[in-house]
């Protein structure tokens, strides 16, 4: 059968991608990698006084230039000294409220303190090192967006609200099987002609790197009655079910017969590596069955695999963007190309090289070793000089 375009199989699987799930709350200290379901919406000023932003004197800023008494100290946490007059000061540190008045703050290394009156040796500008009422926030601003990845900094700002319970859109699980007669798995005895089996681990770990569910399946033989018992058990705990490996053309591939039996969106794209990768819809999941090579599965893992899952949980886990090509490449498959390299950001540029990377079958592993970027080349036989502009994916 003829091949499809990889850009007509992007097309096929964007018109075919899954709504977003529900939403669902959970402790702030779990909702790392989650997406948010909602906005969040400031509910007061932050800070809502005047702030001192570090260790030093509260004055009026026009007192600067006469002996100033200290009435008193404000440490943080507290606000004994609400307000001062003229020529008055009050001692105030990192994180309290400025007393009514103020309008500088100035910092101890710039004064001296005799019988309690403060001298000024070095003058300061007014509101030098004062906080401003919402410096950081507002009443009424949105903080956070619907469809924001929380990270660490969400964490912080979700904290800092006293957000115990956050609304977090329904995370996905993906399960991954492995099939092969001749797959064995790490603790089992290797025999002639077996191949331990990597792409169960690898495509498990990956989409864990993401923030994904992911349920790693094993291995099955290839049986064909054996493999579709397993397809169907993960259908029941997943909402993707990936297989690698069995859906080419073999005498044995039997996964492609399976996965033919639900509603087949695509099989067989023109692209190196993983030409030979099928989807289907099974109700509201989906079966993706990937090659057995295992740079091939990685490849069309990050193609395939992530923006089905990225849709039900309404995120963006890679990225297309372009970069300047170091060195000359030689482009010798015809097919479109994905080919690992390595990634820098110099001068305000993004550069790739293949520095260190293997050019041979779609079995090299080892090619994805330190590597978060494929450069993704077009159609036909090329040579890119160094300077070229390339596209490349960023995982």
């Amino acid at each position: 059968m003829a091949h499809i375009s990889f850009e007509k199989s992007m097309e096929i699987l964007h018109k075919n991608l899954p709504k977003m799930k529900g939403s669902e709350k959970v402790f702030l200290s779990d909702a790392l990698n989650r997406v948010l379901a909602t906005d969040v919406v400031a509910k007061y000023n932050n800070p809502y006084m005047l702030t001192a932003s570090m260790d030093g004197y509260a004055i009026k800023h026009s007192n600067q230039d006469k002996k100033i008494k200290i009435i008193g100290k404000n440490p943080a946490g507290s606000f004994e000294f609400d307000e001062i007059k003229e020529y008055e000061a009050i001692k105030t540190f990192t994180g309290s409220f400025m007393p009514k008045g103020a309008d500088a703050l100035v910092p101890i290394e710039n004064v001296e303190v005799k019988e309690n009156r403060l001298i000024i040796k070095e003058k300061v500008e007014k509101g030098f090192s004062v906080r401003l009422i919402g410096e950081d926030f507002k009443k009424g601003e949105i903080l956070l967006k619907k469809g924001t990845l929380i990270k660490a900094g969400e964490i912080g700002v979700l904290a800092s609200l006293g957000v115990p319970v956050i609304d977090v859109v329904k995370k996905s699980v993906v399960s991954i099987l492995a099939t092969g007669e001749e797959v064995v798995d790490l603790d089992s005895e290797f025999k002639m002609g077996q191949i331990r089996s990597s792409n169960n681990y690898t495509l498990t770990a990956l989409a864990k790197s993401f923030g994904f569910n992911a349920i790693n399946l094993g291995i099955v033989r290839d049986q064909k009655e054996e493999i579709k018992s397993k397809i169907l058990d993960g259908l029941e705990t997943s909402d993707v079910v990936v297989t690698t490996g069995g859906v080419s053309v073999g005498d044995f591939d039997f996964v492609k017969e399976i996965t033919g039996e639900f509603d087949v969106l695509l099989y067989g794209v023109n692209i190196k590596p993983g030409q030979w990768i099928m989807i289907a819809k099974a109700g509201e999941k989906y079966i993706v069955s990937l090659p057995g090579f295992p740079y091939s599965s990685f490849v069309t893992f990050l193609l395939y695999v992530v923006p089905i899952i990225d849709s039900f949980e309404g995120r963006k886990s890679i990225k297309f963007l372009t970069a300047t090509l170091k060195d000359d490449f030689q482009k010798v498959f015809k097919k479109t190309q994905f080919v690992a390299v390595n990634l820098v950001f110099e001068n305000g540029k993004y550069f790739v090289d293949t520095k260190g990377k293997k050019q041979g079958s779609s079995a090299i592993l080892t090619n994805l070793i330190n590597t978060n970027t494929l450069m993704w080349l077009d159609v036909g036989l090329y040579t890119l000089k160094a300077g070229s502009e390339v596209k490349i994916i960023v995982f």
